[in-house]
């Protein structure tokens, strides 16, 4: 009996390490986009370019963030829902992750965008493309590598059925 409730304690202790990890790398990768924003905002303070001169770009703007907004908050409460229990890949496809591995992630990069089309902030607009690809191909990727090694088969299934 002792044995099977240690047992049961590390199955815990590694879920909650796990979950630990994968909301570290997500703050570092929210961090990061942050960091370039405000790098960008500081930049476009300092060097006023101005890259869009047609009125209809501070309405793209506009609708991008709102966009992105709603799209951010779908991803967080849709992935609040997943529950640890025996899935399958079709339990990872509900809300925006019927479309996207990293709904949030897009959603963060289209707030950014509309921002820097609302202010015609070529920086903002520049460093967030740079923002989106390396927290595409390193922060994702470790986040993905623990979700495979969490939820087995039925996540790698949905890996290959869904793009990031």
């Amino acid at each position: 009996m002792s044995q099977k409730i240690e047992s049961i304690k590390n199955e815990k202790m590694k879920e909650v390490a796990q979950k630990i990890k994968i909301h570290t790398i997500l703050a570092h990768s929210y961090s990061f986009y942050f960091i370039a924003f405000l790098v960008g905002l500081f930049f476009d303070f300092i060097f006023k370019f101005k890259i869009f001169t047609h009125p209809i770009v501070i309405l793209i703007g506009f609708i991008l963030i709102i966009f992105s907004s709603i799209l951010i908050f779908w991803a967080q409460n849709t992935s609040r829902n997943l529950k640890s229990k025996i899935l399958t890949k079709d339990d990872f496809l509900i809300g925006p992750y019927r479309f996207s591995r990293s709904p949030t992630h897009w959603g963060l990069t289209f707030l950014m965008l509309g921002f820097g089309f609302l202010v015609n902030g070529f920086f903002v607009i520049f460093l967030t493309i740079i923002s989106f690809f390396i927290t595409k191909f390193i922060p994702l990727k470790e986040e993905e590598a623990i979700l495979a090694q969490k939820y087995g088969e039925p996540y790698l299934e949905y890996k290959k059925l869904v793009r990031v």
